[in-house]
């Protein structure tokens, strides 16, 4: 199976393109060879989308919610296949490919939902017989750029609201995980989604990603992925002066209080910390815990920890499944060695799996580190990987001090009865989403999704925020007066 670019409501021919392989995590076989597009490819998609974008912004909005509610419908009579093959090609175990997959569902719904809202503000005007209000204003040609660890659900978040509010987007997803892009522009056509609203173009960030950048009729990137790229991109695009949303990279912590239910804190560490074989922004890195809890802790996390299964995602009795490729394997086995030369004690794991069917796949241990230090290598970057260090700390202040420590702000966590101590901390938390007696993952599509300092920019994924990146604010005054009347002056 060759997968080809989606431009304009048609799939390119080959062309004599280069093409790269598709391969399963969890056995290394190849599932598809996807196109190495070109900057050419990039300027005919994004003039396909500039033409349809002038007829699609005259669309009612909720005349184009229509498309979203009926994209929604055949996702739930999909939602099995997308599943599956949402964990070939990334590797995610079958119980979270489905919710993946609910997700974008949901996110459908909801801004289907907006196209019956899309709120402006009416306000009284200063003066006699003048009107105001703000409306948003559809932006053009939209640069969506999606990462391989949340396929089809990150996509979503990006792409619908982006077609509710009367865009037309060039997309470029992950050159690992492309197979769920083509199932989504599937579904497009069969909504019969107007050519040239939505366009996806295959290959490298370096020269997909720059062109989409560099095209003067693209007016927003949206990107979620690594730090490093997304300043490289907020660089590069602020040359253009374009629109930038980044969500980027995360260092996320659980705070155990002396006061913690421990055993409810296990369940939440291990689901956030090895959910996606840990290849999550919002993953659990971090366990910040009282002096007085943390033998206890330890001790059950390591029990729990005998107990995940590893294997083949499409296996339905596997918890953990593979990481993306063999240069994570390689990067995690690289920071299990620097938290070894810095001193913490390895508890668990610690090593790639290599019995028998493991050995054809990307499996790292579940690995715990206790005794690290706060400021080390190992507690401050971000490693993407199902990797946990144990901090101890002496008081929630300390806690706190330490969860902030880092230049990443995307999640935390605490768990704790004291609701004293859990307003103080919801408050005192530098990080855009703040989690209680739960983990640090399982954002819900109706709030806003990012987070701050290193995480992002500002923007926000998800929830009706996420309309702010796609939309411009138009403020309009109508002087119904018959004379000229001048504001700041003629009122006073």
């Amino acid at each position: 199976m060759k997968l080809n670019n989606y431009i304009n409501g048609v799939w390119q021919e080959e062309g004599g393109a280069d093409y790269t392989a598709v391969l399963n995590p969890a056995n290394g076989k190849e599932l598809a060879q996807v196109r190495l597009s070109t900057t050419e490819d990039v300027d005919q998609a994004v003039e396909a989308a500039k033409v349809a974008q002038k007829k699609w912004a005259l669309v009612p909005a909720p005349k184009r919610a229509d498309y979203l509610y009926a994209i929604a419908n055949i996702m739930i009579e999909k939602k099995e296949h997308l599943s599956q093959v949402l964990t070939a090609e990334m590797g995610k175990v079958i119980e979270e490919a489905r919710g993946e997959v609910q997700e974008g569902i949901d996110m459908a719904f909801y801004m289907a939902g907006e196209g019956r809202r899309l709120f402006g503000q009416t306000v009284p005007s200063e003066l006699e017989n003048k009107f105001a209000m703000s409306v948003r204003a559809p932006i053009g040609v939209v640069g969506l750029i999606t990462p391989w660890n949340f396929p089809i659900a990150i996509a979503t978040w990006k792409s619908f609201p982006a077609i509710v509010a009367g865009n037309t987007f060039l997309w470029k997803p992950a050159t690992e995980t492309p197979m769920m892009a083509y199932e989504l522009a599937k579904i497009f056509e069969e909504v019969e989604l107007p050519k040239g609203v939505a366009n996806i173009v295959f290959g490298s960030g370096s020269t997909v990603g720059t062109a989409m950048i560099e095209h003067p009729d693209v007016k927003v990137i949206s990107f979620t992925g690594s730090t490093e790229t997304g300043r490289g991109i907020a660089e590069l695009g602020g040359r253009h002066l374009k629109k930038i949303s980044l969500e980027m990279g995360g260092k996320n912590a659980i705070i155990v209080m002396d006061d913690a239910d421990v055993d409810l804190a296990v369940e939440g560490i291990l689901w956030s910390a090895f959910g996606t074989a840990g290849q999550r922004c919002t993953a659990c890195s971090r366990v910040i815990v009282h002096k007085s809890v943390k033998a206890e802790l330890e001790q059950k996390l390591v029990e729990s920890m005998k107990s995940l299964t590893i294997g083949d995602g499409a296996d339905e009795s596997n918890k953990i499944g593979p990481v993306i490729n063999k240069g994570s394997l390689d990067k995690i086995e690289s920071y299990v060695q620097i938290g070894k030369d810095e001193g913490a004690t390895l508890l668990a794991g610690g090593s790639i799996l290599t019995d028998g069917d493991l050995a054809n796949g990307n499996y790292y241990a579940p690995t715990l580190f206790t005794d690290v230090k706060w400021d080390s290598r190992l507690a401050q970057e971000e490693i993407f990987g199902p990797v946990i260090s144990l901090i101890e700390v002496e008081s929630l202040e300390e806690a706190i001090e330490v969860n902030n420590s880092v230049e990443f702000g995307l999640s935390s966590a605490i768990f704790s009865r004291d609701v004293n101590r859990i307003f103080r901390a919801q408050r005192d938390l530098d990080t855009g989403i703040v989690y209680v007696n739960a983990g640090t993952t399982g954002a819900e599509i109706h709030l806003p999704f990012g987070g701050t300092k290193g995480t992002g920019n500002g923007h926000r994924d998800s929830g009706v925020a996420a309309l702010d990146v796609y939309t411009e604010w138009k403020a309009i005054y109508i002087d119904y007066s018959g004379t000229l009347q001048r504001a700041q002056i003629d009122n006073n």
